[in-house]
């Protein structure tokens, strides 16, 4: 309740700044961190905002929301059988992969931009540059693209960009429980007339808290210890089952 509460004010406050300053958009996030803990199963953040002049007008204004992660390198191979036994194959290796990538907007990117404009800002998947080493060879990219949705972790129109009234408008980015730790960018995109007119950046940042940032930490400073303690916790987990679940 008292998050409403706040987003509430801070949409008066954003709505009342964007009618009286000549930014034609403002926008603020319902939170700047995302926690990750032990028991963490996914989380979600609300973009909000309000624009100048009136969405939908005369000409018509349409938003777009971008979100995306750090970057990352991804091997993908292509399994191949030898005598009835599947082995790596040919791999191609992508050095800088969004490990995060949103796209939301009032409509489809493409009924709001022409190709240049979303080829400029990197808008849908088939605009993301992704450099590959290898096996060039366009089945690895389609391979990297049904990857990256199926875990969640590349939305492309997961949920559209949502009006309230002439000027004011949300978006919600979920964040899937395979999301990685590190800063994120949110892009705001104000388009009139096939263009983008105005933009806005907000970041984000997704860390560990509690006893899962002190594994994560464990794991990196130490990680001979780290796999002692595993090894250690794994056997006595066996051991203790097996004494429960003994037949007398």
């Amino acid at each position: 309740m008292k998050a409403f509460a706040r987003i509430i004010w801070v949409l008066g406050c954003l709505l009342g700044a964007g009618m009286a300053s000549a930014s034609p958009i403002t926008a603020e996030l319902s939170t700047d961190r995302v926690e990750i803990s032990t028991g963490f199963t996914g989380a979600s953040v609300l973009v909000f905002g309000a624009t100048q002049n009136p969405l939908g007008g005369d000409p018509p204004e349409d938003l777009i929301v971008v979100a995306t992660g750090p970057t990352q390198g991804v091997v993908v191979r292509r399994k191949i059988n030898v005598l009835g036994i599947w082995l790596n194959g040919p791999s191609t290796r992508f050095p800088e992969v969004p490990g995060f990538y949103a796209l939301a907007g009032t409509r489809r990117v493409w009924e709001i931009l022409p190709e240049e404009e979303r080829r400029q800002y990197r808008l849908g998947f088939d605009n993301l540059r992704l450099r590959s080493e290898g096996t060039r060879n366009p089945a690895f990219r389609a391979a990297l693209l049904e990857l990256k949705q199926a875990d969640g972790r590349w939305q492309e129109y997961a949920a559209p960009v949502s009006r309230a009234g002439e000027r004011l408008f949300s978006a919600r980015i979920a964040f899937p429980d395979t999301v990685q730790t590190g800063d994120y960018q949110i892009e705001v995109l104000l388009v009139r007339e096939g263009r983008v007119i105005a933009r806005q950046e907000l970041s984000l940042r997704v860390e560990r808290v509690g006893t899962a940032a002190d594994i994560a930490s464990l794991a990196r400073g130490q990680p001979l210890l780290y796999g002692v303690l595993c090894i250690v916790l794994a056997a006595l987990a066996g051991w203790l089952g097996s004494v429960l679940f003994r037949r007398n």
